[in-house]
């Protein structure tokens, strides 16, 4: 079996877990059959670049602006030198590591400062300078991770090979496809372990094509190249009912099974399962995911395939943002009007911004749009054209499933939202009926994400279980996907010896 693994940042900053419950795992055939696709470690690429989240700049901006970069990059190289010292105990080659970083750093920082002089000769287009500036610092934490993970692996005996596909010293003009195709090809995996950095660079520019979602479409990209059984996400977290940093994690209930569909609409409510662009080319490839958590390994984790759909109808996750506005359109001359719709759609393509939701009535149309896309442009042509235009900061809660077109979750939902004098501003559902929408007051968005969670997850898999203990082991075969933690009582749970999680995980109300 031929697995392709994505490590995520987090995970890499605690690499002897990743280590240890990952690398030196015989799988029942060897350790081999397996390409590691490696993040930064934890916060190097927001250094970098800027926060994800925060958008707190980083030495990318120092560039941009003409500031002292080159003592940015003397305070990253310290931040990277402090973070390798953390895995001398699992025989990382302090010497080996600090070297091969220092390089690294002194080259960035000569292609720095030569595009400096470029663009200050004023003959070149700005815009495409920036960008791979951009490009080569991105591949800086990567290439450190990298270097690290593969060094440390070797020294506990196994055949390694490092992949840099930042291509930092190759000049050819690949796409990333054919760099990705190059690098890999005449390697033999179930001889050798490879370990491979999550920056690629092409010609197309995968920061300017995919942003900072760039190594989970290498992770794609590389399953599909070498035709991999499964691809897996090794994360901090399991892939669960609600975000456990809201909900606490005694009441995150790992999904198990879900599919592509699925994962569709949490991608488009921003939710880190997996990038969109990378999750395609794997569902039409047939490859399913597995999302696991690093640090309980023996729980086979959630599996997102084609055509799962749920036993039967429940809630899988609960999720949202608190990043989105709504613009709504309202105009009496819109009822019964063909086109009226399509025109404004016309105004919000042509300002390059996708909505999230959008519901309708006789007069009004509303749409969900990341509040960073709203521009006062867009604004100012809406209002233009119709008698009323509003744009208000909200938040989207939404419950999602692979099978939820049952008579009473809708109501179910929004009564747990009544009981939590959370007021629905408005809501949308589509006839496949695996996300419902809604969308409410900022101020009650972490409220909502708990009351939904509680109502629709937490306290079905709590009641269900005892109905299902029965035939569980024929609906889930050796590990039971949401009854088991519900139980209190092992003498209750008699596929228990059978079940591949943990005790730890299997008690998790508790």
């Amino acid at each position: 079996m031929l697995t392709v693994e994505k490590i995520g940042g987090t995970s890499m900053s605690k690499f002897h877990h990743v280590l240890r419950n990952i690398v030196l795992v015989d799988r029942g055939t060897g350790y081999y059959n397996r390409i590691f696709v490696v993040s930064a470690y934890a916060g190097v690429t927001n250094l970098l670049l800027e926060h994800k989240k925060t958008g707190v700049p980083g030495i990318y901006e120092k560039f941009v602006k003409h500031e002292d970069y080159n003592q940015a990059l003397e305070d990253l190289l310290v931040h990277l030198l402090e973070i390798n010292t953390r895995f001398q105990d699992i025989n990382l080659d302090l010497e080996a590591a600090e070297t091969y970083i220092a390089k690294r750093i002194e080259q960035t920082r000569n292609y720095l400062d030569s595009m400096t002089d470029v663009l200050a000769s004023g003959y070149v287009d700005k815009h495409n300078i920036l960008l791979a500036a951009r490009e080569l610092l991105a591949s800086v934490g990567e290439a450190h991770s990298a270097f690290n993970s593969a060094n440390i692996i070797s020294n506990h005996g196994l055949n390694v090979v490092c992949i840099d596909l930042s291509g930092f010293h190759d000049s050819r003009y690949f796409t990333i496809d054919r760099r990705i195709q190059h690098s890999l090809q005449g390697l033999d995996f179930s001889k050798t372990l490879a370990v491979v950095t999550g920056y690629t660079k092409g010609t197309e520019g995968i920061m300017r094509e995919f942003d900072r979602g760039y190594s989970e479409v290498t992770f794609s990209k590389i399953a599909v190249e070498v035709g991999a059984d499964e691809a897996v996400i090794h994360k901090e977290f399991h892939l669960s009912s609600a975000d456990p940093h809201i909900v606490g994690v005694e009441n995150a209930v790992p999904v198990c099974f879900t599919n592509y569909d699925v994962a569709d609409q949490l991608a488009d409510i921003g939710m880190e399962a997996i990038h969109p662009k990378a999750s395609k080319p794997l569902e039409q490839a047939g490859i399913s995911i597995r999302v696991k958590n690093t640090f309980e390994p023996e729980h086979p984790g959630t599996l997102i395939s084609k055509d799962y759909v749920g036993h039967e109808a429940a809630i899988e996750i609960v999720a949202g943002t608190k990043k989105v506005v709504i613009v709504e359109v309202h105009d009496p001359l819109m009822v019964g009007e063909v086109g009226f719709d399509l025109n404004i759609m016309t105004v919000f393509a042509s300002h390059q911004i996708s909505y999230i939701l959008k519901s309708t009535n006789a007069n009004s149309i509303s749409m969900v749009i990341w509040e960073k896309d709203l521009k006062e442009t867009m604004i100012a042509e809406l209002r233009s054209q119709y008698q009323r235009v509003t744009v208000k900061e909200v938040a989207v809660v939404c419950v999602i499933g692979s099978n939820i077109a049952k008579p009473g979750v809708l109501a179910k939902a929004t009564h747990a939202l009544a009981q939590n004098k959370v007021n629905i501003n408005c809501v949308a559902q589509s006839l496949r009926q695996i996300n419902m929408q809604f969308v409410i007051e900022r101020e009650s968005f972490q409220k909502a994400i708990v009351a939904l969670n509680n109502a629709l997850c937490v306290v079905r898999c709590r009641t269900s279980a005892r109905d299902l203990i029965s035939d569980a082991p024929a609906i889930f075969g050796d590990c039971p996907a949401c009854p088991v933690p519900a139980l209190q009582n092992r003498d209750e749970r008699p596929w228990l010896s059978r079940c591949r999680r943990p005790a730890r995980v299997v008690d998790g109300f508790r």
